[in-house]
């Protein structure tokens, strides 16, 4: 049979797709944390078919197995979103629990021995680096023990054998630390320090000292960073030498520190960095004398390369993914995550002697031929003041279907969290779930995303919920402009901060006709006087100084103009979220209802900042399909439970 005639015509939106909701919560299984360790190759793992535990597990000899018992949760809380969460060292892992934030040893996946004592959660750390000449790990701490203030952050140690005062404190003063770094002979110590209102990648601080021998540091000084200054990743080269990444130029590039300076290894426009979210992120490693494995992004795109730093020779390597992170070396041998067009986030490893690459382990098995894939195109288009925006484009395909020919798909516009953050077209299930259903998808970089240089970061400095939405709109203008999508059924919808960019969008604007919220931010204001300590004064960059500038945070806030909007929205939101508390979505909820718009609020309960339970997962994405099918009149091939919309005045 002719293939072209098997196929299937049906409007957008109605095709039937493998990518069930129930499919992707089974496989969102997320990794990080990679380590090399000899022939070993550790990482951290979700599980969302177990409430989402983190999993601490390890490849060997080509055997995959977990080194954490099934009770135990590798999760920390330093900052709320955490990172650094273990290290490896001498046959035994030290790592975080979820549920206490209490430091363990554990060997032979079965002995746990309690480091650090209990203090119901309150006294938290996070980026332990091992110092083996005087058995203790020195990390970063975060002490939440005091009601009456702030949290305190410091450098502390703590025995290998047990610590029952928390640690001693060797470093304090800043209201943040990251990567204390130990030299090879442990004489020195290297650290990140930073005050509000900075984020670390507005501006941080570079830190030396020497360690004496009883473990006491002395003749600390700031060697790199400053206010205006980013520096990321300090890591010593077998050799002793200190090298760190830096955005001196206006891009994150690397550089060492010899003779009381610094000096550039490969001087580009791209980004060597990322923007310090999570604890314990590593975009380079050393490998074999003067090469550095590093991973960088230019132009919105990421590779990984081989570095030489005698003559800063940078070398791409042929593989065929798009989008790495969490380099780590040892032995010959480089482990990363990635991910490609076409295939699941997977760890792999990569022998460098025989260019062999081993894949270890996938996110979970595709549920589809690589053909039936919809391949983000990487997109540039016009937005305010002559600038320049990014996103990368998803038709819809599914080869088992066609729409007819008068008819233009709708399109689902995405905006990333952070807001200093980015997306890639690495394979995402989620956006899949959409475009093999026959709906188009714009993933937009805009104002303020990483991987384009300071500038670009910069250019939502002042301008939250301004520059991102105008981005978000004239990325859908464009591909109107091009034919490529329904100007009558445009949706939007983003988590936390991209659910801000959401909400603003549909207060302020009209060009949206639906949009979902992910724990977004509705009210500024509310925000500032009640988060966490780490993006406490966040928005002061972002918006403007609070309360000075209140008139700005009451101006950009969505829940003061809800009688503006005028396009259905559907909110989810996790009951424990710290980040953006419950309320929030709560309050906007009842705003649009008050209207008389369709409306819907999901409260998942047990969920914190982001949803990591298999069966939250699903419900949100077949609830927010069921809400756009609702709201444009279409009928899902997917049997739904519809979500129940409060229209009531």
């Amino acid at each position: 049979m002719n293939r072209m005639a098997a196929l299937c015509i049906a409007p957008y939106g109605t095709w039937k797709s493998r990518i069930t909701a129930d499919a992707i919560a089974r496989r969102s299984v997320s990794m990080g944390q990679v380590t090399c360790c000899g022939e070993a190759v550790y990482w951290v793992e979700s599980r969302p078919a177990e409430g989402g535990r983190y999993a601490l597990v390890r490849w060997r000899n080509g055997f995959i197995e977990e080194v954490t018992p099934a009770w135990f949760n590798v999760r920390t809380r330093v900052h709320e979103y955490g990172g650094g969460a273990y290290v490896v060292h001498d046959g035994a892992v030290y790592c975080v629990h979820f549920a206490d934030q209490r430091l363990y040893r554990v060997v032979n996946s079965t002995i746990c021995t309690p480091l650090t004592p209990e203090s119901q959660g309150r006294l938290r750390y996070a980026d332990a680096v091992i110092d083996a000449r005087r058995r203790r790990l020195i990390c970063v701490r975060e002490d939440h023990t005091a009601a009456d203030r702030e949290a305190v952050n410091t450098i502390v140690g703590v025995s290998c054998d047990g610590d029952p005062g928390g640690g001693q404190v060797l470093v304090a003063g800043h209201d943040f630390y990251a990567a204390p770094r130990l030299s090879p002979d442990g004489s020195r110590l290297a650290w990140l320090a930073w005050n509000h209102p900075n984020m670390p990648w507005d501006g941080c601080e570079l830190w030396l000292a020497e360690v004496l021998p009883e473990g006491g540091l002395a003749n600390s000084r700031c060697i790199a960073g400053g206010a205006r200054e980013s520096i990321f990743q300090p890591e010593w080269s077998p050799d002793g030498t200190l090298h760190f990444v830096s955005d001196r130029t206006g891009w994150w590039n690397l550089y060492c520190w010899r003779n009381d300076r610094a000096h550039a290894l490969c001087p580009t426009a791209a980004e060597f960095g990322v923007p310090a979210w999570v604890l314990g992120q590593r975009t380079y490693a050393f490998i074999e004398g003067s090469h550095i494995i590093c991973t960088y992004v230019r132009d919105g795109q990421s590779y990984l390369a081989l570095l030489n730093s005698q003559t800063g020779a940078l070398h791409d390597l042929a593989l065929p993914y798009t989008a790495f992170s969490d380099v780590s070396a040892c032995d010959g041998a480089v482990a990363f995550r990635a991910g490609g067009t076409t295939e699941p986030p997977a760890i792999v490893r990569y022998t460098l002697a025989n260019h062999q690459q081993t894949v270890l382990r996938r996110a979970g098995e595709l549920p589809l031929p690589p053909d039936d894939i919809a391949i983000g195109q990487p997109i540039a288009f016009p937005t305010e003041d002559g600038e320049t925006a990014y996103g990368f484009f998803y038709p819809p395909h599914n080869r088992a279907y066609s729409a007819p020919r008068d008819e233009r798909p709708p399109l689902l516009v995405l905006s990333h969290g952070g807001p200093t953050g980015a997306t890639n077209n690495a394979l995402n299930l989620k956006i899949q779930f959409w475009t093999s259903r026959g709906i188009a998808v714009l993933d937009v970089n805009y104002g303020g995303s990483t991987g384009y240089g300071r500038a670009y970061r910069e250019r939502l400095n002042g301008q939250w919920g301004i520059v991102d939405v105008h981005d978000c709109l004239n990325g859908a203008r464009y591909l109107i402009a091009h034919g490529l999508v329904d100007d009558k059924r445009l949706m939007i919808a983003g988590g936390s901060a991209g659910g801000f960019t959401t909400l603003c969008a549909l207060t302020f604007h009209t060009l949206f006709k639906a949009g979902a919220s992910y724990y977004g931010v509705s009210d500024a204001e509310a925000l500032a006087r009640d988060t966490h300590k780490f993006e406490s004064h966040y928005l002061d960059t972002l918006i403007g100084p609070y309360p000075e500038r209140r008139d700005l945070y009451v101006q950009r806030s969505p829940i003061h103009f809800a009688d503006r909007i005028s396009a259905p929205l559907i909110l989810f939101q996790g009951s424990e979220d710290v980040i953006v508390p419950p309320q929030q979505s709560a309050a906007m909820f009842e705003a649009v209802r008050r209207k008389g718009l369709p409306t819907a609020l999901l409260m998942f309960e047990g969920e914190q900042h982001g949803f990591r339970k298999a069966e939250s997962i699903k419900r949100a994405l077949e609830a927010e399909l069921s809400f756009y099918a609702q709201v444009f009149g279409f009928t899902p091939a997917d049997p739904l439970t519809p979500v129940q919309m409060n229209t009531s005045r």
